[in-house]
């Protein structure tokens, strides 16, 4: 009786490994383990169950290693790393035009200064991620990605502790950021992005971030002042859009959208397992700024008007730092176990093809 309880946990502790790798060992490893067992025993030792777990994880981590160089992982990485490259060098490029461009309606003391040193390093570090990319230097692109990542650790990390809304607030531009070098970094052949994506996806990716940007900083300069006549208002504003009237806003909607749904239509034409495998890439941002944008709604605005920092406990910080890779780690599994079940339909429409009629 003890020697099966052993065994059944021994197994239990041998299921952590990939299943390859079980079909292949798993009874030569029980046999193994069952023959050091000391006489009487019911219980996986320490030092075996720390050996057992380890060689498990390990093995589970070079086998997912090994399924993020299958060809539509590759395709993916490849063309996500230059999409949000685009995406936060146009986010750069919006905070520097905001410090050029006059906004006719801030009175003079509460327009900027001019932007500084860093904000053209954004700029130029993203801009130059996206250009080494689609030149076929992902090595380049890759290292100028995780120098911005440190970057924003270095500048911004320290404001954790006096200023936890403003790293909050950029939190989803840094998973952005760390997504696209880890998209970068993932080995790829050169030039694949502009292989995979063709002359006029490519041509959709960049024109929807510069579309966007043009058409937000168009409406920031066209601002109008604030006008009472006759006990109305004579202005009109829709989610950081304003204009004097309610069709310009819609017409400014429109533009958005139509940059928007180029970029969406463009990943929307890959090949299905390749833009699955882009939604799993995109969704730790989503899920974060989601997060942020429910959960700690009501504390970004005790924080507003409070006139002090409101400082956020543990457990908001571990949720913020867990969401972005649970939702990936989520995103991988569904896109696996949808494609084994797609594969095993097709298995069987195929052995139902052979078969033969009668």
């Amino acid at each position: 009786m003890s020697a099966a309880e052993l065994e059944r946990r021994y197994r239990r502790l041998l299921a952590v490994h990939p299943w390859e790798h079980r079909r292949a060992y798993e009874e030569e490893m029980v046999t193994v383990l069952l023959a050091d067992a000391r006489p009487g025993q019911t219980r996986p030792g320490l030092r075996d169950t720390v050996d057992l777990v380890g060689a498990g994880l390990r093995a589970r981590l070079r086998v997912g290693a090994r399924g993020f160089t299958e060809p539509a992982w590759v395709d993916a990485a490849a063309v996500t790393g230059v999409l949000l490259a685009l995406i936060l060098c146009a986010a750069a490029g919006r905070n520097v035009l905001d410090q050029l461009l006059v906004d006719p309606s801030l009175p003079p003391p509460m327009r900027g200064v001019g932007p500084d040193l860093v904000d053209w390093l954004r700029v130029a570090g993203w801009a130059a991620v996206a250009v080494t990319a689609l030149a076929g230097l992902p090595r380049v692109a890759a290292g100028l990605a995780w120098v911005g990542v440190a970057g924003w650790a270095v500048l911004v990390g320290p404001g954790v502790v006096d200023q936890p809304t403003y790293v909050v607030d950029t939190l989803p531009q840094f998973v952005l950021a760390v997504v696209a070098a880890a998209a970068l970094t993932v080995p790829a052949p050169p030039r694949r992005a502009p292989a995979v994506l063709g002359p006029r996806r490519l041509a959709a990716l960049v024109a929807g971030p510069v579309v966007a940007l043009a058409l937000l900083e168009l409406n920031r300069v066209t601002s109008p002042l604030f006008e009472v006549r006759d006990g109305l208002t004579s202005y009109q504003s829709l989610y950081g859009l304003e204009a004097r009237s309610e069709l310009v806003i819609w017409l400014y909607v429109a533009g958005l959208g139509a940059a928007a749904l180029a970029v969406v239509v463009a990943v929307a034409t890959l090949a299905a397992p390749v833009r699955r495998r882009i939604a799993v890439l995109l969704a730790p941002v989503a899920a974060l700024a989601l997060v942020i944008d429910t959960t700690l709604a009501g504390w970004s605005v005790s924080t507003m008007h409070m006139g002090h920092t409101i400082p956020l406990v543990p457990a908001q910080w571990l949720m913020l730092v867990l969401v972005p890779p649970v939702t990936f780690l989520a995103g991988v599994l569904l896109v696996r176990r949808r494609e084994e079940t797609l594969r095993m339909l097709a298995l069987g429409r195929a052995a139902d093809r052979e078969r033969p009629a009668g």
